[in-house]
């Protein structure tokens, strides 16, 4: 068979086989990059102004709440509402909670009430529809966590057309901060299209239903209702309108993060993460950069470190060098808190491995005997483990 001919942006870190929609100009430079060097030449003061007139519109006349904040509890919800109350607005805070926080993680979560001295609702599901949906969703498309993309890109919208709240307040559009799938000119707004086609992957609460059928783990639908999404009469009922605060003040995570943790007491975790050396990010979710994430690099060769290093050497904390030394370090590994989610749908690591293995991408991966092997950001062919395919789905996918 052919070997892939992946090819990496020429400044930062990206794939070709990136899970985000990226394109490369003339110079190998991903749309990443580019869309992130625009930063550099907007006009943040008008771009403020832009702001304090937008807002000026929802300021409530005759509801408490001026606007609605999804926040996990993490550096970047910490800052959407530091902005939101540097306006003079009151928001509401509204979590999906997943089950999957981390000890640091659920501190942040509670502190948040305190520190801003706002009002908070949370939606835990009960456990054991998450781990039907945990088990379903890794066999239906490689994702364990779905549930948790779905609860936080819905859940909340109920929550504003129950409240009759106009106005939800995103951090950044994470496929415009990563792969440059919008300008910042575009002043993109989150639309349902963007929650389902991405963030869900293509799959409705609907689908999840019938495949837990298909699969003898049944779900019922009464037991989805908070991943349903309001219907257009809803929405347009309240004037839903969703926009991203990284429009209007420049975003700058790694600063954001330090400014919240003298300023609001934001913890930091005692443990690094095995997959990447950001200590900050998705506190929220131990899977989200862990087996979670794995899983990524099973589908597309390349883990959270290829994210977090693209953004600082965009940002000009590192070098592509030092990014790349911390890619091959990192995203291979397959992180302890697998044990933590085998134990928690009860399975073995065997079954994950061989559902995991049915998700590798042929554009990226080859089989040499029974190995893996993937060519790396700096040309090297490596082996990365056993293959645990059948026959019948080595022929299927990689033409043996």
């Amino acid at each position: 068979m052919n070997k892939p001919n992946l090819s990496y942006c020429k400044q930062c870190t990206f794939p070709s086989s990136s899970a985000v929609p990226l394109e490369y100009d003339n110079n190998g430079i991903c749309s990443g990059c580019q869309t992130s060097n625009q930063r550099l030449n907007i006009d943040w003061s008008r771009r403020e102004k832009l702001f304090l007139d937008l807002i000026e519109q929802y300021k409530s006349k005759n509801n408490y709440y001026d606007c609605l904040i999804p926040v996990s509890g993490g550096k970047d919800s910490y800052y959407q509402i530091h902005k939101i109350k540097e306006y003079g607005l009151n928001p509401l805070l509204v979590t999906y909670h997943g089950n999957n926080y981390t000890e640091t993680g659920i501190k942040n979560l509670n502190n948040m009430r305190d520190v801003f001295n706002v009002d908070h609702i949370f939606f835990t599901p009960s456990i054991n529809t998450l781990r039907k949906m945990n088990r379903v969703c890794q066999i239906l498309m490689g994702d364990m966590n779905w549930h948790a993309h779905a609860g936080i890109y819905t859940y909340p919208m109920r929550v504003a057309i129950e409240k009759k709240i106009p106005l939800m307040v995103w951090g950044e559009h994470g496929f415009m901060d990563l792969g440059g799938m919008y300008s910042y000119n575009d002043f993109v707004e989150f639309t349902y299209r963007y929650r389902f086609e991405h963030a869900l992957r293509g799959f409705e609460w609907y689908d999840i239903i019938k495949a837990s059928i298909k699969y003898n783990d049944p779900i019922e639908e009464k037991e989805m209702i908070q991943w349903k999404y309001p219907t257009d009469e809803e929405i347009e009922s309240v004037g839903l309108r969703g926009i991203y605060i990284s429009n209007f003040f420049k975003w700058e995570a790694n600063k954001h993060g330090k400014m919240m943790v003298e300023k609001y007491g934001f913890k930091l975790p005692g443990t690094p993460f095995e997959r990447t050396y950001r200590k900050m990010s998705n506190l929220d979710d131990m899977h989200e950069n862990g087996i979670h994430d794995y899983m990524k690099w099973v589908k597309f060769g390349y883990g959270r470190a290829t994210d977090h290093t693209s953004k600082d050497i965009r940002d000009g904390l590192i070098d592509r060098n030092q990014g790349i030394k911390e890619v091959l370090k990192r995203d291979h590994i397959k992180s302890k808190d697998l044990r933590r989610w085998l134990k928690y749908v009860g399975w073995g690591e065997k079954k994950f491995d061989e559902i995991a293995d049915k998700f590798r991408d042929p554009s990226v991966w080859w089989i040499s005997g029974n190995t893996w092997i993937k060519k790396d950001i700096d040309g090297v062919e490596r082996e990365y483990g056993k293959v645990n395919l059948t026959k019948k789905d080595r022929i299927k996918f990689y033409n043996e």
